[in-house]
């Protein structure tokens, strides 16, 4: 398969490139040259936010799928205008393009969408746990672009007749390199309250990646992408109960389960995650070099 990458010299996109070069052609849009990159990958450099350059890029790969990857990431590092505009003009002309060359598109969206964890002051779910039908109700611009890029993605879908697939993964973590496990965030309850103590491994957002790229579906569809358990490793019932002082009226979390549903994924894509923080988080795993 002829598979596009946006943002993949990214913390986490670098993941995705070299996962998808062992077994497909892969070509990385990003911002910059790597002084050293993969050797089985073609990089192109180039302004995200440009259409017509990205059009022209597009066009003249020829893609079979496209994966979308490239974001500012988190809220705060950039002014909010600034996110929100390069998060959300990338989107268009990347998915823009990919729509008019009939290719499938997989892209990064983000638990941000629901609007929890850089709320003011992060509401209770409506239920427990949270599934893709749940209310996006983000306060803040990062949370707001990715709720724009799951809806250019509709349109795109319904226009060009193209599966789009949006992955919501939560605080992504690299094996060896857990920060959520770190003491001053286990010992915190404060500290992951905002997304509910959830956590992915790299290595399952690359999974899922994959399982989007071969999947049966047809339009636009959001899911959910989060790991086996909580990062406290706590019932979640207790968990919640303990921080906000409730839980909501549909509750039927079980254990030290995620806050996410992840139903959906297994049901539509044979995804679920494989790695706890358990055994992750002390890993030793060379990071890909893209």
């Amino acid at each position: 398969m002829e598979i596009a990458v946006t943002g993949g010299r990214g913390q986490t996109g670098r993941w995705v490139v070299d996962r998808l070069a062992a077994d497909h052609d892969v070509t990385c849009l990003d911002r910059a040259l790597p002084e050293e990159g993969h050797p089985a990958v073609d990089y192109r450099a180039l302004d995200l936010t440009d259409a017509g350059g990205v059009f022209d890029a597009v066009t003249a790969i020829e893609p079979d799928a496209v994966v979308h990857w490239a974001a500012i990431p988190v809220a705060g590092q950039h002014p909010g205008v600034d996110l929100y505009r390069n998060n959300t003009l990338a989107a268009h002309a990347v998915l823009s393009a990919a729509g008019r060359v009939g290719a499938r598109v997989v892209q990064a969206s983000s638990d941000g969408a629901y609007g929890f964890f850089f709320a003011e002051e992060t509401p209770l779910p409506e239920s427990l746990p949270v599934t893709e039908e749940h209310p996006l109700r983000p306060e803040d611009p990062y949370g707001l672009s990715k709720v724009v890029t799951e809806e250019v993605g509709k349109t795109v879908a319904r226009r060009d007749g193209v599966p789009v697939l949006s992955l919501r993964p939560t605080w992504i973590q690299e094996p060896g390199v857990y920060p959520c496990r770190d003491p001053d965030y286990v010992d915190d309850l404060a500290a992951g309250a905002g997304n509910f103590w959830s956590y992915v491994d790299v290595r399952d957002v690359v999974d899922m990646v994959e399982a989007a790229l071969a999947a049966d579906v047809t339009g636009h569809e959001a899911f959910n992408c989060a790991g086996p358990d909580n990062a406290l490793g706590r019932p979640l019932r207790e968990l919640v109960a303990e921080f906000y002082g409730d839980l909501p009226a549909d509750c039927t979390v079980e254990g030290d389960a995620s806050v996410y549903d992840l139903t959906k994924a297994r049901e539509l894509l044979g995804w679920e995650p494989t790695r706890s923080w358990r055994e992750a988080a002390d890993e030793t795993v060379p990071a890909p070099q893209v």
